[in-house]
């Protein structure tokens, strides 16, 4: 059962793992076409944050975000085959910022085409989501091992 788990994970870790070496391999000097994509959608959030809620997002270069998210994918993916909570919790960390920035469909109409292809990633990658909680909640509703404490030798009588 052990390794039926470990072959899960590694395959469950798999979209997170290619997606940070594609990145990693096409970042260069200024954060390659992910940087690129998320430029224009991540101002595009940012001035709907602050339109919605009155806070000001900080300027920040692209590069340097795409730089973090590349590194929790690949530390949380690594940490996550080995069975590690911290590794479902730096991938969860890495959807929650991503997710409503990359797949905005909440800004285009149904009828629009881009909508229809923002919102089946969006739901696969909530799928993902869900999936890093239930393996949490699942760890931690296991008991965890015990060490048996060996008896304590009798006492001989004579």
């Amino acid at each position: 059962m052990a390794f039926v788990s470990f072959v899960g994970r590694v395959l469950f870790v798999s979209v997170f793992i290619l997606s940070a070496w594609q990145e990693f391999n096409e970042f260069g000097t200024d954060g390659g076409p992910a940087a690129k994509a998320l430029k224009p959608k991540f101002h595009v959030f940012s001035s709907h944050l602050s339109t919605q809620t009155g806070f000001k997002v900080p300027e920040v270069e692209i590069k340097y975000l795409v730089a973090a998210a590349l590194a929790l994918k690949g530390i949380g993916s690594l940490f996550f085959i080995f069975d590690s909570s911290l590794g479902a919790y730096l991938l969860l960390l890495h959807q929650a910022i991503t997710i409503p920035i990359l797949y905005d469909f909440y800004n285009y109409d149904v009828e629009k085409k881009e909508f229809a292809q923002l919102f089946p990633k969006f739901t696969q990658n909530l799928a993902l989501f869900g999936a890093l909680l239930f393996y949490i909640g699942m760890k931690n509703s296991m008991p965890r091992r015990q060490l048996r404490k060996k008896p304590a030798p009798k006492s001989k009588t004579t």
